[in-house]
């Protein structure tokens, strides 16, 4: 009797049955289909700033994308094996179990994200000799499609942008997997907790005011809402980008989604919607071409730039903005609200990354850091990324915002405040 193909599929941030490539493919190609689902301990741990990889908001947001993927799975006779633990030492000790032909998963870009695929693929091939596949995947134009190699890729965003517009193609959206199959006596698992986590009880009492729910459904839900001619909110585009961030939305549907959308009365505004897909896919690229350079302090400048050198020295040091005790309103309401719901309007978002950047002692790491903890739609590239240009130590030269004060940005955007743009857009 002829053995049957068994494919491991190690999700991370592809948590969706539409537009899942490797989903779509392993489906095809294996007799049978393992996938799996790992709750790395490294994501639930304070980083050199004292500030939690993962804060509690996104760690709910992403239990419960993980929990609706789950249920997604097992409504197509699948499954969503669940652990707590680190990846190298479970998928391997799975690929013996099942007896693993290959296992599948998507390609990351950013330092730590590899370096944990690298232990995995190390693991895998040192215990049972079994391949890991790495697809490229998370972007709206694929790496392959674009017109030049990663290495010249032209640091200028709107030349980069320009450029793939005119000689590239967003690929069609894969077809959605309707059903799978998994080996008849797949061993069951169960979620973690908050408090397997690592959170305390007190922290998880706090937790009330979390503005999205996790999971693919939802994501689809809040796309037609976005699409809708009558929706004026400024928190448009950060209704999708956590289902991003967890691959519970694809970047390809959302921008063939915003396009067939596009109307002579809402053009301009889905239009800037598209252009914050190409920065996220700017800002990934960009990553893959200077390897870690949104984690490096001046990023891939040579010499230190000059707003690092004249950085005050004094009293303002001592300013609690963690806490959103600054006495400056517009900053401790942007605080509360990033804190309580782990999201803010993108300008918002800048403002209170200048006034930090500018007013405290600070730096843009450790401003990134904070924004990492608290944001439902933190990824690597993008958030790092961005807080980059907002330092002016980005990699696209003309849209670097340090030299931009934050008062300044704050009147020309918010004239009558955060508190008044959020009860005339709820």
């Amino acid at each position: 009797m002829e053995k049957k193909k068994v494919i491991l599929v190690w999700f991370r941030n592809d948590l969706r049955l539409h537009d899942n490539e490797i989903l779509l493919e392993a489906v095809q190609k294996a007799d049978v289909v393992i996938p799996v689902y790992c709750f790395d301990p490294r994501y639930f741990t304070l980083n050199k700033f004292g500030n939690k990889n993962t804060g509690i908001l996104r760690a709910q947001f992403l239990l419960e994308t993980v929990a609706a993927f789950k249920a997604d799975l097992q409504g197509i006779q699948g499954d969503l094996l669940t652990y707590l633990g680190y990846p190298e030492e479970i998928i391997p000790r799975l690929a013996t179990k099942y007896e693993i032909d290959e296992v599948y998963h998507h390609r990351e870009v950013a330092q730590r994200e590899t370096q944990i695929s690298e232990k995995v693929e190390s693991a895998l091939w040192q215990t049972s000799r079994v391949n890991l596949k790495h697809f490229i995947g998370h972007t709206m134009y694929h790496k392959e499609d674009l017109p030049f190699p990663i290495r010249d890729i032209p640091n200028s965003f709107a030349t980069f942008k320009k450029k793939i517009e005119r000689e590239s193609q967003v690929r069609a959206v894969s077809p959605t997997v309707e059903k799978m199959v998994v080996p008849a006596h797949l061993e069951s698992t169960d979620l973690p907790t908050l408090v397997e986590l690592g959170f305390s009880e007190s922290e998880i009492a706090e937790v009330s005011e979390k503005s999205l729910i996790g999971g693919e459904q939802h994501g689809l839900e809040n796309l037609e809402t976005v699409l809708a001619d009558d929706y004026k909110s400024f928190h448009d585009f950060t209704l999708l980008s956590p289902y991003m961030a967890t691959g519970a939305l694809s970047p390809i549907l959302i921008y063939h989604k915003l396009h067939a959308a596009m109307t002579p009365k809402n053009k301009k505004r889905l239009e800037r919607r598209t252009a914050r897909l190409f920065w996220r896919d700017y800002y990934r690229f960009m990553l893959k071409k200077y390897p870690n350079v949104y984690f490096k302090a001046f990023g891939h400048l040579a010499v230190v730039p000059e707003w690092l050198e004249i950085k005050p020295n004094n009293s303002t040091n001592n300013i609690d903005w963690k806490s959103g005790n600054t006495g400056e309103e517009f900053i401790d309401q942007a605080v509360h609200i990033l804190k309580k719901t782990g999201n803010l309007p993108s300008e918002a978002r800048t403002v209170l990354a200048l006034y930090i950047i500018q007013e405290t002692s600070a730096d843009w790491l450790e401003t990134a850091s904070f924004f990492e903890e608290h944001l439902l739609d933190y990824n690597p590239a993008t958030t790092y990324g961005n807080l980059s240009h907002i330092a002016g130590v980005g990699t696209s030269p003309k849209d670097n915002l340090s030299t931009i004060h934050w008062r300044d940005l704050m009147n020309k955007n918010y004239p009558k405040g955060l508190e008044y743009e959020f009860a005339t857009h709820s």
